[in-house]
């Protein structure tokens, strides 16, 4: 992945991170459709992918290719404790 991109999806995860508040408020607001735990992490994830396919677009001008988006996965999972214990 481009070193660009890389740091703007870690900042965004570290972002994330030190906002839980918004994203517990986020997640209690759409506890009526599901309070599962996979749902909350399915917000967040939502949320950074989100923030990759921008920045891709923004930075490569382009969109994402399919080993840039592997490696965003990987990334993810490497983060994904850290994620999970937002709420």
């Amino acid at each position: 992945m481009d070193k660009i991109l890389l740091n703007k999806m870690e900042q965004k995860i570290q972002d994330t991170i030190s906002n839980k508040d918004e994203i517990k408020q986020l997640i209690q607001f759409l506890s009526n459709i599901d309070d599962s735990k996979s749902f909350a992490l399915g917000i967040v994830v939502g949320r950074i992918y989100n923030s990759f396919f921008y920045q891709s677009k923004r930075i490569l001008n382009r969109e994402p290719t399919k080993e840039e988006f592997e490696e965003f996965l990987e990334l993810l999972r490497t983060k994904k404790s850290d994620l999970e214990n937002l709420w």
